[in-house]
């Protein structure tokens, strides 16, 4: 039983590192979820309840600057609240595109949405830029955060193989 949950766990945290790239996916829960699979599956002997909660803050916080860096990179640059409609609008149009479709649909959305409000074309193109480093920086978070959960794993492993 302990080897089919280390595979699930593993699973998870490969399912969850793709999460990362693509928004269809709940990346950094599902690596969360199976670092703590893993914990469990060895009766927290190698990662321990301590070491969960600090990759649970971890994920809570990649979560939330992919979440807030975006609006933040928008409001910054004064987007209308028509211009953060477009912004989500565009992010979930992108995701049935290309790769391409994920970084230009919320771009585009924002770009859209603030021209429909302000009808000028180069607040629009501004605010569309904000967004789009805003999105850069909350995906730079996110895998940020992947990272942190697959090293603090590894060290883990690492450590307990050493001794």
């Amino acid at each position: 039983m302990t080897i089919l949950l280390i595979f699930l766990a593993l699973f998870l945290l490969i399912l969850g590192a793709l999460g990362t790239v693509f928004p269809a996916l709940p990346g950094l829960p599902l690596m969360f979820a199976g670092a703590w699979l893993i914990a469990y599956s060895q009766d927290y002997q190698i990662v321990g309840s301590f070491s969960l909660l600090i990759l649970l803050a971890v994920t809570l916080f990649g979560m939330a600057m992919d979440f807030v860096a975006g609006l933040l990179g928008a409001k910054y640059t004064g987007a209308s609240k028509e211009a953060l409609w477009g912004a989500f609008i565009g992010g979930i149009a992108g995701i049935f595109f290309t790769p391409a479709g994920l970084i230009l649909g919320p771009l585009i959305g924002a770009a859209v949405g603030e021209f429909a409000d302000k009808r000028n074309v180069w607040l629009a193109g501004k605010v569309g830029i904000g967004t789009l480093i805003g999105f850069m920086i909350g995906m730079v978070a996110k895998i940020g955060a992947a990272l942190v959960i697959v090293l603090v794993l590894l060290a883990h492993y690492i450590a307990y193989w050493i001794s």
